[in-house]
C-alpha cells in the first residue's frame, strides 16, 4: 500500500479509501491510485481486511474434491450467496485432507455459517459445530442437534428410477447401492419399495461412488451374469465407471441392458455417455442452504430440514427390454 502511494503520490490513507470503496476521494484520484495499483500488481489482503470487521459475511463450503456434483452445487451457492449480499470460503475435502481439517481452515477464516456437503462427520461431531456457529448440512439425512438440513427426496428419486424402467417393460431391475455413503440408504430404500409395490423382487449389490466402485460392479455383473435387464445405479460417477467396462463387452447397452444413474452431473449429458439419471434441483438446494445460513444468522429461527424434490432425465441409456430378454 506504502508502494502504491508513493507511485500515485497520495497518502496510504488515500489508497485504503480507494480500495475499500469509501467516500473521501475524487474520480480521478481513485483512478490514479488504481492504475498505480494495476501497474505495481498490488492487491488488497482479504484476510486482514476481514479481522477489520465485526462481519464477515462468509459463508464456508466443505466440498468433496473427487465429487462432480459437488462442483455442480458450488457453481450454484455462488451465485445464491452473491444475490444475498455474501460470499463463499472454499474448503476441498480429499483423499490427503480430512473433513475436520478443511472446517477448521473455514474457522480460521471466520466464517459466519458452515455448509457442509455431503459430509460424513459424525453427529456428535456436527452437534460439538452447530453449538457455535450455524451448521447446514446439504445432501445428508442426519439428526443432529441444531444442525439444518438441505437434502434432495433420494428415495422419491430412486423409486422415479425404477418406475421409468418399469414403464418401458422392465421387470427385471438391480439396484447397485453407494455403502455407507449419503443418500445411498435412501436410495436403496425407494428401489426395493418401487420393487415391492409393482410386486417384483429387489435385488441389490454393493457398489460406492467413484468409477472404480462402477467399474468393479461391473465387472462382477459380467462374471455372475444374472438375469436381469435393467440397472440402477447410486451416482453418476459410478454408472460411468460401470458403462465404460460393459460397452467393452458383448453386453450392449441399452439394447441388453439399460442403465440409470443419479444426480445429473455435467458428464451425464456428453453426448459419447448419454446417461438416463435422476436430478437434482441444484438450484433450489442452493437456494435453500443460503436461506437458511441467512435467517440462522439475523434471526433466532431454530434448525429446520428443507427437502426438494428431484426428477428424471431420459436419455441414451435406456429402452425397452430386447423381445429375447422379456
Amino acid at each position: 500500500m506504502e508502494d502504491v502511494a508513493r507511485l500515485a503520490g497520495v497518502s496510504r490513507a488515500l489508497v485504503s479509501i480507494v480500495y475499500r470503496d469509501a467516500p473521501g476521494a475524487s474520480e480521478a484520484t481513485r483512478a490514479r491510485v488504481l492504475a498505480a495499483g494495476n501497474e505495481l500488481g498490488y492487491r488488497p489482503d482479504h484476510r486482514a481486511r476481514l479481522l477489520g470487521r465485526t462481519r464477515t459475511r462468509l459463508l464456508g463450503v466443505t466440498f468433496d474434491v473427487q465429487a462432480p456434483f459437488h462442483g455442480d452445487l458450488v457453481e450454484a451457492l455462488y451465485l445464491a450467496a452473491e444475490t444475498a449480499g455474501y460470499d463463499l470460503a472454499l474448503s476441498a475435502v480429499a483423499p490427503s485432507r480430512d473433513e475436520s481439517r478443511a472446517v477448521q481452515s473455514l474457522l480460521d477464516y471466520r466464517c459466519e455459517a458452515l455448509v457442509l456437503l455431503g459430509p460424513q462427520l459424525a453427529h456428535s461431531a456436527l452437534t460439538v459445530l452447530a453449538d457455535s456457529h450455524p451448521v447446514i448440512v446439504v445432501g445428508r439425512k442426519v439428526r443432529a442437534a441444531g444442525v439444518d438440513v438441505v437434502r434432495t427426496d433420494d428415495t422419491a428419486g430412486s423409486r422415479l428410477a425404477v418406475e421409468h424402467l418399469l414403464s418401458l417393460g422392465h421387470s427385471r431391475i438391480l439396484h447397485i447401492d453407494g455403502a455407507k455413503f449419503p443418500g445411498a440408504a435412501e436410495r436403496r430404500t425407494g428401489y426395493r419399495a418401487a420393487m415391492r409395490k409393482a410386486g417384483l423382487t429387489p435385488l441389490v449389490e454393493t457398489g460406492g461412488r467413484t468409477e472404480a466402485d462402477g467399474a468393479d460392479a461391473a465387472k462382477n455383473f459380467l462374471n455372475d451374469s444374472p438375469p436381469v435387464t435393467a440397472v440402477t445405479i447410486f451416482n453418476d460417477r459410478a454408472a460411468t465407471g460401470f458403462l465404460d467396462t460393459i460397452r467393452q463387452s458383448s453386453v450392449e447397452v441399452p439394447g441388453d441392458l439399460s442403465v440409470v444413474g443419479y444426480d445429473n452431473t455435467t458428464i451425464a449429458g456428453l453426448s459419447h455417455i448419454g446417461l438416463t439419471t435422476i436430478a437434482q434441483n441444484t438450484t433450489a438446494l442452493a437456494e435453500l442452504t443460503t436461506q437458511r445460513a441467512i435467517a440462522r444468522l439475523t434471526t433466532n429461527s431454530t434448525p429446520t430440514e428443507e427437502v426438494v424434490t428431484p426428477h428424471l432425465v431420459s436419455r441414451a441409456t435406456t429402452a425397452p427390454p430386447a423381445r429375447s430378454h422379456r
